[in-house]
């Protein structure tokens, strides 16, 4: 059983506990993720005549912007997380369908451990940052499907089959 799965973020009395990376080799490190945002068939109109303007900016440069700064702050969100300096954070913002736009966040770091979840972080915060801003049009924004598409320079590298 010893090389079945473990949680890494307890130590061994079973507590919460940070992950000591101080032994590990640093490695450009890359993730990938992605959200899914419906927007619904009358959003998406005014999305296909370009980035909607509201007081706050355009939709999607501020969802942009949003996500990049979530992922910076990656490890004031997530408890146990090491605060990463980012070597770069790329955020993409398309239209998918009739209904709804995908936000992929690219983080890469050069570093002892994985950038997962600053991908994450990033394409949550821009799918959230959509909803905000344009939830004065509509309540049926549905954000789904956030995952992570893939990972490279770990132990593992990890790709999504779809």
């Amino acid at each position: 059983m010893s090389d079945s799965p473990k949680l890494t973020h307890l130590n061994a009395a079973g507590q919460p506990a940070m992950v000591d990376v101080g032994q590990k080799t640093p490695t450009r490190r890359v993730a990938r993720a992605r959200s899914r945002v419906v927007l619904g068939p009358d959003i998406m109109a005014l999305v296909k005549e370009g980035d909607l303007p509201t007081r706050k900016g355009p939709v999607f440069q501020t969802a942009i912007l949003a996500g990049i700064m979530g992922a910076k702050r990656t490890s004031e969100l997530i408890p146990l997380c090491h605060p990463l300096g980012l070597d770069d954070c790329q955020v993409r913002i398309e239209v998918d369908g009739e209904d709804a736009v995908l936000i992929e966040c690219t983080a890469t770091v050069t570093g002892k451990t994985g950038v997962e979840m600053e991908a994450l972080t990033g394409a949550s915060v821009a799918a959230l940052t959509i909803y905000d801003m344009c939830k004065a049009l509509s309540h049926n924004i549905v954000i789904q499907e956030t995952r992570l598409l893939e990972k490279t320079g770990g132990k593992q590298d990890f790709h999504h089959a779809g």
